[in-house]
């Protein structure tokens, strides 16, 4: 069984529940938020290994979630942040990347495998980062 948890902040009830799905199958943990406010307080609790976070959310969207984090960062290290989004070559994209997203998922242009592997991608990508930190400080 994987050990790597996955938080999924997602406000569409359909999508959400699918990737849900698909994460759960693939063999990892998983924890959602319907909103950004919702996200951000679970965020700051820490220990997920990535975070896909919507851009278009009500209370609180993606880009306000960001801006909350690269303003105050929470205590707890957290993997990197995916942005979800349906909006390609948008303004949107450019401010994300400005507050710390690493890359961004086009919901509309994605299969549930395809999702699996990028997951996977940006969890190893994320884990060797870490261990080439930790061996500069060594």
């Amino acid at each position: 069984m994987n050990t790597q948890k996955i938080l999924l902040i997602e406000d569409d009830q359909f999508t959400r529940e699918l990737y849900e799905e698909v994460i759960k199958d693939a063999g990892f943990a998983i924890d959602t938020a319907t909103n950004g406010e919702e996200g951000l307080e679970k965020i700051r609790q820490g220990t997920y290994s990535l975070i896909l976070l919507d851009i278009m959310m009500p209370k609180m969207d993606g880009i306000e979630v960001l801006r909350s984090l690269k303003n105050n960062p929470p205590n707890i290290k957290n993997g990197p942040i995916i942005i979800l989004t349906n909006l390609t070559n948008d303004p949107v994209l450019n401010s994300a990347y400005g507050l710390n997203a690493k890359d961004y998922i086009v919901k509309s242009d994605i299969t549930p495998g395809d999702l699996i592997d990028k997951i996977k991608v940006f969890i190893e990508q994320s884990n060797h980062s870490q261990e080439e930190s930790e061996n500069l400080k060594s």
